[in-house]
Order: structure tokens, then C-alpha cells, then sequence
């Protein structure tokens, strides 16, 4: 305990904020479609976020202080959208049981040391074009958020590069500051919404079903893994640090196994947010940029106690806000994963294919952009060695 209040600073507690900001705003929507799909009541949807929030939060915390090295879990947004079709018409208890057979298969996965097996494969130029691919989205996003709120964007972003040259630790925090400056003067806060009642867990009785297996289980456990744990593990490696990853994808596996009866249906590694609590702006120390992911592991138990806050909490900021800090807050690890993708010209080209291949969003048979882009990354690749070989 000690250790880790001497290794913590306020950029580390702004970066843990920014990470479960950018989560949250993100992503919560789908996942409250998820559980409509579901026909779930206000209730179940208040338990949902209480489960998802004290799994993230907690296997966050324990994930961090037990490597030393940032760690950061979350809910599956892949998952969520495939519930929001795949659900429709499937009873809460069946979706609950499935819920648990998906994070079975996560554990198993985890526990054998499969998964740690293929990532092993994946080579470092591959993984890093992965994560600055992933995360490129985010910075498209923050520019493009100026066509629709230019005197906002346009003043947080000259803050970014006047705070990255007089003081680049605070950049961020700067850039967010000022923003919420900015959207008050403009009476575009709305923390009027925010009902900070706590949320009460409810617990449903799974049913296991052939078509629930079939249906959500087994592609909930696909999507999971490809395009959540696998970017997740890239977005580790490429910042340099080396969590060993079947304790921590066993953890999840775990963690959704214990929290499936009340709404988490699935938890897994973090990439984008990770991002964020692994860069300079988080600690200028990488062996002290765990403190970040603690911190937000703390925001994520927090936001899970106040479920039936969470929407208007996150709808008090404008999007526009919360784009343009999460995109500007990436952009530092957006070039440093490029430059470590491009730097071997002999893998440069498959290297170049994956980073497209994840930022144009492609989704083929369910499985998002990030898993594409390391399939189509590997075939050049292998085409490409083995033309010189023959």
C-alpha cells in the first residue's frame, strides 16, 4: 500500500478518469440495447451496469497491483452488438446461461494457455500496426467532431499542441479542462439528469438451451476473444510491457463466470482505454503507469455502484467533448505503434495492410476489424516470405 501511494500522481488519476470516460461514452449504449434485446426491465438494465462496472473494476485493480503494470479490463462491445440481434426473442434466463457458457470457454481458453499460444505467433510489427489500426478510429473521430462543434474541438485541439510543447504531462488533462470550461460557458453541462441513487443487483436464474449455446454463446466467445482479447494483448505488447496473458484472459473468464446471474455477460482485456493508462500523459515512469489503471479500476466500481447514474452522467458531457479528448489522448500511442510497425522494412507492407485492415471497421461474419486485420496482415506476410524462399 505503501508502494502504491508513493507511485501515484494526479496525471495518473486524470488518465484512469479519461480511460473510463472515453468506456463508458463510448459504448454504454449499445450495451443498454443489449439488454432491451433482451427484454430486460429497468431494473435488470441497473444490474447489468453494476456487474459489468465491479468486474471491470475490480479485475482491473487486481490485475494491476498484482504485475505492477497497467492493466485494464472491459465489458465486450463486439458482444453487446451481437446480443442487440442475436438476443431478440431469447428469455433472460436462457441469455444468462449462455452468458455463462461463453465465459467458460473464456477461462478454458485462458487456463490452457491456448490463447497465450496464438498471440505468441502474432509478430511485434503485426501487433503494433494492430493497436495503432484499433485506435486510429478514435483520432478520426476527434477531427471529424469538428464539422459539427468547431469552436470547441478547434480550442481543445490548439490546447493539445501548445500543452504537448510547455508542459506534455498535463497535456491531456489541459485539453480536458479546458473543455469543460468551455461547454459551461456555453450551458451544454447537464448534470441535471444524473439520478445518484445506488444500483441493486438482480440475480436470474440461468437455463442452459441448445439454441442459446448455439445462438450467443459459442459467437460470443469468438467475438470476444478475436476482437476484444487480441487487441487488447497487442495494445500491452506494443507499449513495451509483458503481462502474462493466460492469468489475466483465466480472470475475466472468472470473473464474467461469477457476475453472468446479474448482467455481466462478458468481460475481457482492454485496448483503447488500456491505451490511455499506458502512455507518457499517464506517468512519465512506465513502472508507475499502473497507478492509472488502478485509478480507473476505482471509477469503474464507483460508476458500477451508481448504475442508474451512468446514463445521465454520461450524457452530461457534449460527444463532441469526449471525442476530442479521447482521440487527442491517443495520439501519442497512435504514432508510437506506428513507428514500431513501420520500422522493419522487411515486414513494413503486411504490417501497413493490418493497420488499414483495423482502422477501416471492416466486420465479416460477425468478427469485427481487428481480427481481419491480423488475418489479412498474416497472408501477406506469409506470401511475402514465402516468395523469397522459393
Amino acid at each position: 500500500m505503501r508502494q502504491l501511494l508513493d507511485d501515484f500522481s494526479p496525471s495518473a488519476v486524470v488518465a484512469g478518469f479519461l480511460a473510463v470516460l472515453v468506456g463508458f461514452a463510448s459504448s454504454v449504449v449499445i450495451v443498454f440495447q443489449a439488454a432491451a434485446a433482451l427484454g430486460a426491465t429497468q431494473a435488470q438494465t441497473a444490474s447489468w451496469i453494476w456487474a459489468l462496472g465491479l468486474g471491470m473494476g475490480l479485475t482491473t485493480i487486481g490485475l494491476s497491483l498484482k504485475y505492477r503494470q497497467p492493466v485494464l479490463t472491459a465489458w465486450s462491445t463486439p458482444g453487446a452488438a451481437l446480443l442487440v440481434t442475436a438476443g431478440v426473442g431469447v428469455p433472460m434466463a436462457e441469455a444468462v446461461g449462455a452468458f455463462m457458457v461463453s465465459a467458460l470457454l473464456i477461462t478454458v481458453a485462458g487456463a490452457s494457455g491456448l490463447f497465450a499460444r496464438v498471440m505468441d505467433r502474432i509478430p511485434q510489427a503485426l501487433a503494433a500496426a494492430l493497436l495503432a489500426g484499433v485506435l486510429a478510429r478514435f483520432a478520426f473521430d476527434a477531427f471529424l467532431a469538428a464539422a459539427s462543434d468547431l469552436l470547441l474541438v478547434l480550442a481543445m485541439f490548439a490546447a493539445y499542441l501548445l500543452g504537448r510543447r510547455a508542459w506534455p504531462r498535463w497535456a491531456v488533462p489541459g485539453v480536458l479542462a479546458l473543455g469543460i470550461v468551455i461547454a459551461a460557458a456555453q450551458g451544454r453541462l447537464r448534470w441535471g439528469g444524473i439520478d445518484w441513487a445506488l444500483a441493486t443487483p438482480v440475480f436470474t436464474l440461468p437455463v442452459f438451451s441448445l439454441a442459446a449455446t448455439v445462438g450467443i454463446a459459442l459467437p460470443l466467445f469468438v467475438v470476444t476473444m478475436a476482437s476484444q482479447n487480441l487487441p487488447g494483448v497487442a495494445a500491452q505488447r506494443a507499449a513495451g510491457y509483458d503481462t502474462p496473458v493466460s492469468p489475466a484472459v483465466t480472470t475475466t473468464g472468472v470473473a464474467s463466470l461469477l457476475l453472468a446471474p446479474f448482467g455481466g455477460y462478458a468481460l475481457n482485456l482492454a485496448a483503447i482505454t488500456a491505451a490511455i493508462c499506458m502512455g507518457r500523459e499517464a506517468h512519465e515512469d512506465p513502472a508507475r503507469r499502473y497507478t492509472a489503471a488502478v485509478a480507473a479500476g476505482v471509477f469503474y466500481v464507483l460508476l458500477g455502484l451508481l448504475g442508474a447514474a451512468v446514463v445521465g452522467l454520461i450524457a452530461a458531457f457534449p460527444k463532441a467533448l469526449v471525442l476530442a479528448v479521447a482521440g487527442f489522448a491517443l495520439l501519442g500511442t497512435i504514432g508510437g505503434a506506428l513507428a514500431t510497425a513501420m520500422r522493419d522494412e522487411a515486414s513494413r507492407e503486411p504490417a501497413l495492410i493490418t493497420f488499414l485492415v483495423s482502422a477501416s471497421g471492416l466486420t465479416l461474419g460477425g468478427l469485427g476489424a481487428a481480427f481481419w486485420g491480423v488475418v489479412a496482415g498474416a497472408l501477406a506476410l506469409a506470401v511475402q516470405r514465402w516468395r523469397r524462399t522459393g
